[in-house]
């Protein structure tokens, strides 16, 4: 394969992953349970703390507000229980946003992305009585908080499908890749699925590869990202996958100045794209942020938090890719590519097929 890569120096941070959660709505009686503080949905109080790009990124905090809102629709928790705090333009605000939701006595604080870790690790033993979930978190991994627990996800697992979608697809035999931040680590396993699953289908595939910079900054730059993208699309390239947050939107109206196809990230993006967007997205890879806020949620209003690191991933139904509907199934993601996709699933899920975590080189 001959893989382009514009390399931007990057902080090393370490992601960690171990085992999954999941189960069935718990009811509003009041149960006991360490950290768990024994509350019914009705007196269960929950505070998120959105990272950069807040709600309506249309990507990976929207995916944890569904998650509060599957929730308080299945009364784990009432909505006037509730608070949503938003980090500002830098992110200089997030532990401030975190020590305020637990100052006013949140039973759950979800503080979403891994750059609340190292901040939630210094004030969770401050506030014991809180229990703590941090999406894509690594804190407390040498010893862990009994009130920490890290949400963590199989992103390699599912880019892999995605990437194997570009692959059968691409006509050019080039395709792209649109990193947000470099050096942490996390995009680091999109872009490895991406180009195992492209390269198992076509050994000779090109992938080029952009990233848009090396701090959260770089997941709020749409205009980057539309540059980029163009970059990419000029260079050859007739798919490309993004996993840059609110800058990937600058990948969608690339696609569309170009007409060519775009894959979307963390939630369908066809659902919130616009018309002329929908066209042109072959699929989005689901991270499925929601379903690991939902059963946060569930576990404290269960008595049952479960600190440490808990994984979502192909087996727990936490990754997946979309099936855009607001296109003729046979004139995009067609039958045939759906069930080669279904597959490598499978392969995956049995071990018979290991999805790498880093990029090669």
């Amino acid at each position: 394969m001959g893989t382009k890569r514009t390399l931007m120096a990057g902080i090393a941070l370490a992601l960690v992953a171990a085992a999954c959660g999941g189960g069935n709505p718990a009811d509003t009686s009041p149960s006991g349970g360490e950290n768990g503080g024994g509350n019914g949905g009705s007196d269960v109080q929950v505070g998120i703390a959105y990272d950069v790009g807040g709600r309506n990124d249309q990507s990976f905090n929207d995916a944890a507000y569904r998650g509060l809102q599957a929730a308080i629709d299945e009364n784990l928790v009432v909505e006037e229980n509730t608070n949503e705090l938003e980090a500002n333009q830098s992110g200089s605000n997030r532990d401030d946003n975190v020590v305020n939701l637990a100052e006013q006595g949140a039973d759950l604080v979800v503080p979403v992305g891994f750059a609340f870790s190292e901040g939630i690790q210094k004030v969770a033993p401050d506030f014991p009585e809180t229990n703590f979930a941090i999406v894509d978190g690594f804190a407390c991994l040498d010893k862990p908080c009994e009130n920490v627990s890290n949400l963590t996800f199989k992103e390699h697992e599912g880019s892999f499908l995605v990437g194997a979608a570009a692959a059968l697809k691409s006509e050019a035999g080039t395709i792209g890749f649109l990193g947000g931040q470099q050096g942490t680590g996390l995009i680091e396993k999109f872009e490895a699925g991406y180009a195992a699953g492209a390269q198992a289908v076509n050994p000779d595939i090109e992938i080029l590869v952009e990233y848009i910079g090396d701090t959260t900054q770089a997941f709020v730059d749409p205009t980057k990202g539309e540059a980029l993208s163009n970059s990419m699309y000029d260079g050859g390239a007739d798919i490309v996958y993004h996993a840059a947050g609110l800058s990937g939107s600058g990948l969608f109206k690339a696609a569309v100045s170009q007409n060519k196809l775009a894959i979307g990230v963390d939630s369908d993006q066809s659902l919130t794209a616009s018309p002329e967007q929908q066209k042109l997205i072959l699929t989005s890879m689901l991270k499925r942020v929601d379903t690991a806020v939902h059963d946060a949620i569930q576990q404290v209003a269960e008595g049952s938090f479960k600190p440490g690191t808990q994984v979502f991933g192909l087996a727990e139904q936490g990754v997946g890719y979309a099936v855009n509907e607001f296109n003729d199934n046979e004139q995009l993601l067609s039958k045939d590519i759906q069930k080669k996709l279904e597959d490598y699933k499978k392969q995956i899920v049995s071990g018979e097929i290991k999805v790498p975590t880093e990029p090669e080189g």
